[in-house]
């Protein structure tokens, strides 16, 4: 079925099988290194809420709130109402691992202010990719219809779905760059020691590796439509 130069719908199913494999290995990553690292208290004694009021505040932003969101990591910087919301497992805790995270997301604000590129063009990219992703199929689906695999439809619909690409690869530099600026807040308020320091980096990396993984499953589901849609218009 849909067969197209000797690519099958079927056929390429494989590359959404390893695209998942992907993400649940670094989910499943992230999980137990934030579960081992919500184990050990800071010394300061903090919790993630007055981690980042201190962060903020120390970079001079005094717009930002921090609210509590439900849920466990749903934390996330608004900056179209400059809110900071941390979920239950970071809001009051007062482990390295739930400061670092109130941090990270400290991190976004600070890019925020500073009008950091890849964040604004991240911004920028976000209705166009939402209408992008919401096209691609039904004009993959119409473009197989009514011209074949390889009609113009078709490679509209897989520049369309190539904009979900370009939105991952634009938040990889944003989430790096804000894991760094968050250690290197924590180190210069004194709000966690070198020892310390160290056990919220390979936190902040093993996030930072959900997204790596999310970009590599993206692009997985782009070959697959470029192997299936992206050529001629005869059937197997």
């Amino acid at each position: 079925m849909f067969g197209y130069y000797g690519y099958s719908y079927y056929g390429t199913y494989w590359l959404i099988l390893i695209g998942a494999v992907i993400c649940l290995a670094a989910s499943a990553r992230m999980n137990h290194t934030f579960r081992r690292y919500s184990q050990v208290r800071s010394m300061s004694g903090m919790t993630g809420a007055e981690a980042a009021e201190r962060i903020l505040r120390n970079a001079g932003i005094y717009d930002v709130s921090v609210t509590h969101i439900r849920g466990n990591l749903t934390d996330h910087y608004n900056p179209k109402d400059r809110t900071l919301a941390l979920s239950d497992s970071v809001y009051s805790q007062t482990s390295v691992a739930a400061i670092g995270v109130a941090a990270h997301e400290c991190g976004h604000a600070i890019q925020h202010q500073q009008g950091y590129a890849p964040l604004r063009i991240r911004g920028a990219l976000v209705p166009v990719v939402n209408l992008g992703s919401g096209l691609a199929w039904p004009v993959l689906i119409v473009g197989l219809i009514f011209g074949g695999a390889g009609s113009v439809l078709c490679q509209v619909g897989i520049w369309l779905f190539s904009l979900a690409v370009l939105f991952q690869l634009v938040t990889l530099p944003v989430e790096f760059n804000a894991s760094r600026r968050a250690l290197r807040e924590l180190e210069r308020t004194g709000i966690l020691g070198g020892g310390e320091i160290r056990d919220t980096g390979r936190v902040l990396r093993a996030a930072a590796m959900t997204y790596v993984a999310s970009v590599a499953s993206t692009l997985l589901q782009l070959l697959r439509l470029v192997l299936i849609f992206g050529g001629g218009n005869r059937r197997r």
